[in-house]
């Protein structure tokens, strides 16, 4: 039988209903398959404390769901996050932003003693850099910061992040450093982040297939 790729983003998410506990504050990302994840806390809604959201728009989801949502400075640190991912290793390494929420999405994540990346396995490479590499820019450094970017630097028009910053995505890039790539774009006058979670990964990576979900 031939399963489409949104039903295995809503099998990766319904699996992620398992890290779940009584009285829990999770954190949740942003996305397609995280829409998913999102769409059955409905039935967990009188059993969180709430939820704390990396984007206006899984708050907005969330709310509609009946799940609180809590500010990251009220709680302190999150016994658990569920994000997605644009692109996946089978050694939990990340590339996210291609929503334009990374800056967000990697304050939740640090802020989480557990991350649970759930995608489907078309996510799942070898070696990260197929998708392009989205950075978070501060708008008047953004040519700047184009010129001391590797690859080849595109700015995505017409998006402005929920932070008022705009992305710039990194094409022809074949990331064999991911932990120092990350470090080294970082390092960069007028960036704000990079959406390689590389030096913090996921914990677990749960991946939606034909058969089910595998989990790494």
């Amino acid at each position: 039988m031939t399963i489409d790729a949104n039903e295995k983003k809503r099998r990766a998410a319904q699996a992620a209903l398992g890290y779940l506990r009584d009285g829990m504050i999770v954190g949740v990302g942003t996305g397609s398959t995280v829409n998913h994840f999102i769409d059955a806390l409905r039935e967990w809604r009188s059993r969180l404390r709430g939820a704390v959201s990396s984007s206006q728009a899984s708050t907005a989801r969330l709310r509609d769901a009946g799940i609180e949502v809590l500010e990251l400075n009220d709680v302190g640190m999150l016994e658990l996050y569920v994000d997605g991912a644009d692109e996946a290793t089978r050694g939990r390494q990340l590339i996210k932003g291609g929503g334009a929420a990374l800056t967000r999405e990697k304050i939740v994540a640090a802020a989480s003693r557990q991350f649970i990346c759930v995608v489907d396995d078309t996510k799942i490479v070898s070696r990260l850099g197929r998708f392009p590499l989205p950075v978070e820019v501060i708008p008047m450094a953004r040519s700047y910061v184009a010129r001391h970017l590797p690859g080849r630097p595109v700015w995505r028009q017409g998006v402005v992040t929920d932070n008022g910053n705009v992305i710039l995505d990194v094409h022809d890039l074949t990331i064999e450093d991911p932990c120092g790539l990350e470090a080294q774009i970082n390092q960069i006058v007028g960036v704000v982040t990079v959406g390689l979670f590389a030096v913090r990964p996921a914990d677990v990576l749960l991946i939606g297939n034909s058969e089910g979900v595998q989990r790494i």
